[in-house]
């Protein structure tokens, strides 16, 4: 959108107050997701996990305000490829300047959050073997030339996704899930499997984290996809229901296939499906009607739950599922609104079970085949200069000792209490201690 000022349009406080609210619900996910991951890695590493989100906040919003914003919603200069560099340092834009009926400022900050979240979401990938630097460069480059020009494709002015071909992504299907997904199969490719990937079990650390971190990730959904409405109205009360139904029969639908399977709904499998709920009916949540909804939600459950298994099979190191979660549950719901569009919530265009004919699924999925190709070969190229530059994968002292120790110097947990007594306990349990206080 370009901005305007205040003499060409009224600010909404309304709409104001709720999408000031549903940006801190958009950055509220990204600790979410630090929690998220790093109960889902080994204690051994799991600070070096929630760092890569932490960071992750630091340097995206560094990049966005210098140029990011302006590149992806900056006018179009070039065949619907890129923005211009009108506001780079936010030049141009001040507390009375509008986007649509909200402060652009407000709408960037918004937008903000969606880059930083998206960002992070790759770490998973990488997880308990990327050096740290590496992350530090790979972060800002990848940014800019990857999430910055999709953005622009799909929300920017004159993009090319939205206004030539005409696919839909209301909330970021495809500027946030599979460029993430993508993105992470890339860097999960460059870097190389975890030593003992396949043979070692790497189970999760801490399941509360990770119930803990889904819930977080779930309250922020309802702001990062009622807040794309970019209004308190009735199109953002349909998407935050649309997001709470769907993360609900995703975590369903993920349970049925693990009863099915295994014999055992697991807390994990509940979290997981969850998640792949709300990402398959983030680009959905603005078309499709709360039926639509819900079989997005449910569909991306089931399929997930199998995508997560892929890795083994075709023998790539997808550490914590970003790409079996949020690549593959990205595709389903995009796709998906080629089937389940409804006029109701988009205004005019329909999918195919609503009598819109094929030519909406098809757009939908050129859609995906253009994005998730450029950013798989854009990632692919970063990671493997990056590597050619300082290299990407932590030494094999470093993996085996653990990135906490090596890479920060800390330590998330008192091994001692967790089953090796540590010095001092070992000194009051012998015989000329019976008689010590604790205190001493």
């Amino acid at each position: 959108m370009t901005p305007v000022t205040l003499a060409a349009a009224g600010l909404d406080t309304g709409d104001t107050a709720w999408l000031l609210a549903a940006t801190a619900l958009v950055l509220l996910m990204t600790p979410g997701l630090a929690l998220f991951y790093g109960g889902m890695v080994r204690s051994k590493s799991v600070l070096n996990m929630l760092m890569m989100s932490f960071v992750s906040i630091a340097l995206v919003t560094v990049v966005w305000l210098v140029a990011g914003y302006s590149l992806a919603f900056g006018d179009d200069v070039f065949a619907g490829l890129i923005g211009n560099l009108d506001h780079v340092g936010m030049a141009g834009i001040g507390p009375g300047t509008l986007t649509g009926s909200v402060p652009t400022l407000l709408f960037t900050t918004f937008q903000l959050t969606f880059a930083i979240i998206t960002a992070a979401l790759i770490s998973g990938a990488v997880a308990d073997r990327m050096k740290f630097a590496a992350w530090l460069v790979l972060v800002p480059v990848w940014t800019l030339l990857v999430y910055v020009p999709v953005a622009h494709w799909v929300w920017g002015p004159g993009g090319w996704i939205a206004h030539s071909l005409g696919a839909l992504d209301f909330a970021g299907g495809l500027v946030v899930e599979i460029t993430c997904g993508a993105s992470g199969l890339a860097l999960a490719l460059v870097v190389g499997p975890r030593i003992g990937f396949k043979k070692d079990a790497m189970r999760p650390h801490n399941l509360p984290m990770v119930m803990l971190g889904a819930g977080l990730l779930w309250f922020g959904w309802l702001g990062f996809n009622g807040g794309s409405a970019l209004g308190a109205n009735g199109l953002a009360a349909a998407s935050l229901l649309n997001t709470l139904v769907a993360g609900s029969t995703g975590l369903l639908g993920w349970l049925f296939v693990e009863q099915k399977r295994d014999g055992h709904p697991t807390t994990f499998g509940a979290a997981s499906g969850a998640v792949a709920g709300l990402v398959a009916i983030t680009p959905a949540c603005g078309t499709v009607s709360i039926l639509g909804g819900a079989v997005v939600g449910l569909a991306a459950g089931a399929v997930c739950s199998y995508a997560v298994g892929w890795k083994f099979r075709f023998d790539y190191d997808d550490s914590l599922d970003v790409v079996g979660v949020h690549f593959v549950g990205g595709v389903v719901g995009t796709l998906l609104i080629g089937l389940f569009a409804t006029a109701t919530m988009t205004g005019g265009k329909e999918g195919l079970l609503y009598g819109g004919g094929p030519g909406q699924l098809a757009r939908q999925a050129v859609a995906v085949l253009a994005v998730a190709a450029y950013t798989f070969l854009v990632t692919y190229g970063i990671g493997k200069a990056i590597d050619k530059l300082m290299g990407v994968r932590a030494s094999t002292e470093e993996e085996l000792t653990g990135l906490d120790q090596t890479v920060h110097a800390e330590s998330a947990y008192d091994h001692g209490v967790l089953g090796h007594a540590a010095p001092q306990a070992l000194a009051l349990s012998t015989p000329h201690s019976k008689n010590r206080s604790p205190a001493t």
